[in-house]
């Protein structure tokens, strides 16, 4: 995979350039994730925050999760797209929501793992090859 890679929203109004691979990608399967996929699920790439650029405006909505952890995310005020969520107390990482445009190769976005599985639809089965968490790991 070569890098930088970009992004952009449904309008094209937001973008954004990764300069290195994700730390690592989840799917979730919690039933938030699965409002905002509108989806059984939701994958986030876990980036680190210096390595990611953004342009353009960008609209911000906030939750406490369960956790108790604060999870905000960023979204593009034109098409409603999810762009990334993050937690103010943890600035290093975002968590991008929105996939790349010039993939050649989208192995890059496999999840790595599944977690709240606990929340899954029935109908979904979980690939064999990859960790499952019942919640947050």
């Amino acid at each position: 995979m070569e890098y930088p890679i970009t992004g952009a929203c449904q309008c094209g109004q937001v973008t954004y350039e990764l300069q290195k691979a994700p730390l690592k990608v989840l799917a979730c399967h919690c039933t938030e994730c699965q409002k905002l996929s509108t989806s059984p699920f939701s994958v986030t790439a876990i980036v680190d925050a210096s390595t990611i650029q953004f342009n353009g405006q960008l609209k911000e909505w906030g939750r406490l999760a369960e956790s108790g952890n604060k999870n905000h995310a960023m979204f593009c005020p034109d098409c409603g797209n999810r762009i990334y969520h993050f937690n103010p107390d943890e600035p290093s990482t975002v968590k991008l929501k929105l996939k790349p445009i010039n993939l050649q190769d989208d192995a890059v976005f496999k999840p790595q793992a599944h977690v709240w599985v606990s929340e899954k639809v029935e109908w979904f089965d979980i690939p064999d090859d990859v960790m499952v968490f019942d919640k947050q790991p």
